[in-house]
């Protein structure tokens, strides 16, 4: 089985997506949106910029934790991981959303 998008409501509202890996956990999520298209767009973003090693900016947390974020062509963040123990579990994270990053279903739960 491969991963998939789960595209929702944010606690405000607005939308949000996520990406979840075959075992349903979730390794990318993004920021709100006003809008559905825009989260849509945010979804195409990913498909787009998954596979693109350059498209990773690995990141450590105020209180030392790893983590990444997944940005655009234009550097706007798409979406943004946990936080990680280590930096080798953050890399495997990377590897996970290139994995299932491209993936074409989207369960969409704001329907």
């Amino acid at each position: 089985m491969t991963g998939w998008f789960e595209l929702d409501y944010s606690i405000n509202g607005q939308y949000r997506f996520t990406l979840k890996a075959a075992n349903a956990e979730t390794i990318l999520s993004s920021e709100n949106y006003i809008s559905k298209d825009a989260a849509e767009d945010g979804i195409a973003s990913v498909q787009k910029n998954a596979l693109l090693n350059e498209r990773y900016e690995r990141e450590t947390s105020m209180n030392g934790r790893p983590y990444f974020n997944l940005k655009a062509g234009n550097h706007q963040i798409i979406g943004t991981s946990q936080m990680y123990a280590s930096e080798q579990a953050r890399d495997a994270g990377i590897a996970s959303v290139k994995t299932h990053g491209a993936s074409g279903t989207i369960k969409d739960r704001t329907a």
